[in-house]
């Protein structure tokens, strides 16, 4: 019998390998600047929003976690967004 929740994780789990190859196909084909930058950073943001909600199980968790940890992706997100902005001037 299946579960609702195996489906959930088998489509997590294909959207963060579709993640990863997007990014190494980024990379693999030379590309660089900081639309890319951004482009890979959202990725990784995303990918970690999948392993918190559905990895993790937080998708049902009460708001608050929800909202401390999508918080923190976006801040860390962010932070090496201005790092990287700050490192080509």
């Amino acid at each position: 019998m299946k579960h609702p929740d195996d489906e959930r994780a088998t489509r997590a789990w294909l959207l963060l390998t579709a993640g990863t190859l997007a990014t190494w196909g980024l990379g693999a084909a030379g590309l660089a600047g900081p639309w890319l930058a951004a482009a890979v950073l959202t990725i990784a943001v995303a990918k970690g929003r999948l392993l918190v909600l559905d990895f993790m199980e937080l998708r049902g968790a009460p708001r608050v976690w929800r909202v401390v940890l999508e918080g923190w992706l976006l801040l860390v997100g962010a932070l090496v967004l201005i790092a990287y902005a700050i490192g080509l001037k």
